[in-house]
């Protein structure tokens, strides 16, 4: 029944973006030609000869939105993430039309309409999309379009599974319960029950109309594996596995082949990769060319500011752990009073710190002291995006008490960072600042670093915890 539901859902997306695609570049063409909006303006081609064109744009349309995985199930696929992938499929497909135009050489074919296409499409695909998101997270959280799910294991990853299915109702699963060999039947977990033993699947199977089997053991019960899979297979049911290791392995694996043996490692680093470190390291130098010239005003006037109110140098410059455990000179606009250098190594400043001038609380305040840091990204110590740079002391430090600390030396530091915009900046948990830190690490795109540079324009300027 579900496979069905998922068959139909799939036809009606498919069958409604041939709709939405088609009547969004016909109303292009409308409000390119014949609207008020762009009036008097000629058109050498034809409607009949653009609406032709069709024949191709509505299958490379198609093709792009199953290769951003628009197609595919979207139960737990949030609503932010299903727009960014429809602009994203958008933006690949318009890519493409200007460039066959391009190669074809077809002068005469509107790239304003081209344009206008664009954003009608974007709007009307979210609009329809959302909409049935909507809809069909209410039919879920009614007990409607359920998928029916086994656990097999008691552990620790199957009460995380169970945490996350219940606090989250609208993804339409249900668990009928769990199969394990420790735990007496009866016993229940956020009302799930244990049905029995393990050898009660094959039983179990023939008589229940399941969905779907979540292979939920712990560690200590992997030899039972290939068993349980083998019974699963035979059954016909999809069989899934959650690893009891979902501390170690990322969430996003990175496997590997080896002559048809799998490997998983332990971390993927999207960055290690030669071609996406060109590509940030690019942008890193356009943006802080960029940041120079447009906050050059600013920094001259703190530099006046700075002189003029607290004696010492302008720039001051700390030691910090960068790419590679490497150390590295950080700079920053001086907003304390001179100190020896023993002194500032093993403290961080706290609320009314003696320490900071009356010119070092505004600029700490609105993160204006970072602003030289753009010629440390120049000089390739550190990047826009990134987790933000620590000093020795604390590395050597939070590296014995903080699990996986220290991966986030495997990218350059960053101006900015994934935990800043969350509020994990100054005095706060430095736990919460290194989970959100590794998510970025291992989940990095070029998409993800523009979506936090956005973000820090309104979240990351003004940092309340700091003093």
């Amino acid at each position: 029944m579900i496979k069905d539901n998922q068959k139909f859902l799939n036809r009606l997306h498919l069958v409604l973006d041939i709709l939405i695609v088609i009547l969004s570049y016909m109303l292009a063409w409308y409000l390119k030609f014949k609207s008020i909006f762009f009036e008097g303006i000629e058109s050498k081609l034809g409607f009949a000869d653009y609406m032709l064109a069709l024949i191709w744009i509505v299958p490379l349309f198609l093709l792009m939105y199953s290769a951003c995985s628009l197609y595919s199930p979207k139960r737990v696929m949030g609503r932010r993430v299903e727009i960014s992938k429809i602009v994203q499929a958008n933006s690949l497909g318009v890519m493409l039309i200007l460039t066959i135009l391009f190669i074809t050489r077809q002068e005469h074919f509107s790239r304003q309409m081209t344009f206008i296409f664009y954003i009608i499409n974007i709007i009307l695909g979210v609009a329809v999309r959302l909409g049935i998101h909507t809809l069909l997270r209410a039919m879920r959280k009614q007990g409607f379009n359920q998928k029916h799910i086994l656990l097999i294991g008691y552990s620790q990853t199957a009460k995380g599974y169970i945490d996350r299915i219940r606090a989250n109702p609208q993804w339409g699963y249900t668990i009928v319960g769990i199969l394990d060999d420790n735990i007496v039947s009866g016993k229940e977990y956020r009302g799930v029950k244990i049905l029995g033993r393990i050898a009660n699947l094959e039983v179990i199977l023939p008589e229940n109309r399941l969905d779907e089997i979540a292979i939920t053991l712990g560690l200590s019960e992997y030899n039972k594996l290939e068993h349980i899979v083998a019974e699963c297979e035979k059954s016909g049911v999809h069989t899934k596995f959650i690893p009891d290791y979902m501390k170690i392995i990322p969430t996003k694996p990175y496997t590997e082949d080896l002559m048809g043996l799998p490997v998983i490692n332990i971390r993927y680093v999207p960055l290690s990769n030669t071609f996406n470190s060109f590509v940030k390291r690019c942008v890193d130098i356009f943006g802080a060319l960029v940041g120079i010239v447009l906050f050059s005003p600013i920094m001259l006037i703190v530099a006046v500011l700075i002189k003029a109110t607290s004696k010492g140098p302008l720039i001051y410059k700390q030691d910090r752990v960068g790419l590679h455990n490497k150390p590295f000179k950080m700079y920053k606009f001086r907003s304390m009073v001179v100190q020896k250098e023993t002194e500032e190594k093993k403290c961080w400043t706290t609320k009314g710190d003696a320490r900071v001038t009356s010119v070092g609380k505004f600029i700490r305040k609105t993160s204006i002291d970072e602003l030289p840091q753009f010629f440390n990204i120049l000089k390739g110590d550190m990047s826009l995006i990134g987790p933000r740079p620590e000093r020795p002391f604390f590395v050597e430090k939070f590296k014995e008490e903080i699990p996986r600390y220290m991966v986030k030396h495997q990218v350059r530091p960053g101006l900015t960072g994934w935990a800043q915009v969350n509020g994990y900046r100054g005095d706060t948990s430095i736990m919460k600042r290194i989970e959100y830190d590794l998510y970025y690490i291992e989940n990095w795109t070029l998409g993800f670093d523009i979506k936090i540079l956005f973000l820090t324009f309104f979240k990351g300027f003004v940092n309340k915890n700091a003093y």
